[in-house]
């Protein structure tokens, strides 16, 4: 399984984006959501999920750790393929999609393009108890900022069960003494916690 990609953006368009990673490349299907997130860079992290079908290999792209879990558990909901879960990422923001999961607020979930009534039902039923679990863990997992150095050290330090804010705090703490390593940056961010 391919786990992420790190490498150039060799062509971006809102529905996909060539990755060329040590002179491979990759197509990877994009959400709206990641493409607002890419559009300004060069080269840049995407989390990757491969959708295997009898006829073909798909390999979609994330910027976010919290997009890409959505995107899993709305694959796993009878009814709901991953054109649909990448509609559904293209039209809100994870966030917004969980908060409509967990209010039981079918009627924004079927204002997204292929969601009918019962689709939108189905999703709540079987997402409801899964998207609130862990939400501190699994939908905070961001960039602090474009920094890949500060964002590699936000999502380590989030895995080791750190609060999104605490650890955000800690690193722009240590940010000021000019760290330039990855480990030395979260070694001196849990001196902060």
């Amino acid at each position: 399984m391919i786990a992420f990609l790190r490498g150039t953006f060799a062509y971006k368009s809102p529905a996909l984006v060539h990755m060329e990673v040590g002179g491979v490349g990759y197509e990877l299907q994009i959400s709206l959501n990641t493409y607002s997130c890419i559009e300004s860079l060069d080269k840049g992290l995407l989390l990757t999920y491969l959708h295997i079908r009898e006829d073909a290999h798909i390999l979609y792209g994330f910027f976010e750790r919290a997009e890409k879990d959505l995107f899993i558990q709305l694959i796993s909901v009878s009814g709901v393929g991953a054109s649909t879960a990448r509609m559904m990422l293209s039209a809100m923001k994870p966030e917004e999609i969980t908060r409509a999961i967990l209010q039981g607020n079918a009627r924004q979930l079927e204002s997204i393009k292929g969601i009918g009534k019962k689709s939108a039902e189905r999703i709540i039923l079987e997402l409801r108890d899964k998207v609130g679990k862990g939400k501190e863990d699994t939908t905070n997992i961001s960039s602090l900022t474009s920094n890949t150095l500060e964002q590699d050290a936000l999502n380590a330090l989030i895995t080791l069960g750190i609060a999104r804010p605490a650890a955000e705090n800690a690193i722009k703490k240590v940010n000021r003494e000019g760290v330039d390593k990855v480990e030395d940056l979260i070694k001196q961010a849990l001196k902060f916690l």
